[in-house]
């Protein structure tokens, strides 16, 4: 019996416990609502409203981006650009709320956070393949397009972190920056040198004919046999002739 109290005790400590912190949200929600609201009526931007608060709470990024989101969905990509620019180490958080409140595309915010800080695009790529995993070359198709300096961090980790992907990656880049191809097979050939054919089957059935030579050729330089190459190349519809032999 005594001990039936005791549980019964715990529970309601925990219950009041739990009660009081959903409580305590709930009221900062109330006031972050009311302070963005008052900030748009006097004109000010909700951009930078977001950006001032966040920059003197940064741990409540969840609260104010949850609550701006609520109250001004249409607006998502000001309140984006308002939390990065007042914390940019917060970026991918700002990234993970925005698409779990369904507000806008996931290719839309992936494309406003990276322009906004193309610094952390690894992070950002990262943050979206947590919940979405069998996109992760889609988005690593638009992080590239969006800021093509970043291919080759954002591209390595993927592919590191999804090597099952790899090949769906690799394609997705290709698309994405044809001109960078050679580039982009190297660094893929670099991590996965056991793969090589896959990879110069997929690269040359991913792009223009015109690259075909020249992605057998950085495949030769880094380590693969010529035969090998050459018939990976045809294999993915490389043009015979351009490898036939001059007498």
């Amino acid at each position: 019996m005594v001990v039936r109290i005791i549980v019964c005790l715990l529970l309601s400590c925990i219950s009041l416990g739990v009660f009081a912190k959903d409580n305590a949200l709930n009221k900062q929600e109330v006031l972050i609502t009311q302070l963005l609201d008052q900030q748009v009526r006097r004109h000010v931007s909700l951009k930078n409203s977001v950006s001032a608060i966040l920059r003197r709470y940064p741990e409540m990024v969840e609260v104010v981006v949850n609550s701006a989101l609520l109250s001004y969905p249409r607006k998502y990509k000001q309140i984006m650009l308002g939390a990065i620019k007042a914390e940019p180490a917060l970026t991918s958080d700002v990234v993970e709320l925005v698409i779990k409140s369904n507000v806008a595309k996931q290719e839309d915010v992936v494309r406003i956070a990276i322009n906004a800080e193309p610094a952390y695009a690894r992070e950002i790529v990262e943050a979206v393949a947590q919940d979405n995993p069998d996109d992760i070359a889609n988005i690593v198709r638009v992080a590239i397009a969006t800021e093509p300096f970043v291919a080759d961090s954002v591209m390595d980790n993927s592919m590191l972190s999804y090597p099952d992907k790899m090949l769906d990656i690799l394609t997705a880049a290709v698309t994405a920056l044809p001109d960078q191809v050679v580039n982009l097979v190297q660094g893929t050939l670099a991590l996965f040198p056991g793969q090589s054919e896959d990879v110069i089957t997929t690269a040359v059935s991913s792009c223009e004919n015109k690259h075909s030579r020249a992605i057998v050729e950085v495949a030769i330089r880094s380590g693969v046999e010529e035969e090998s190459a050459i018939a990976a190349a045809i294999a993915g519809g490389a043009d015979k002739q351009a490898f036939a032999k001059q007498d």
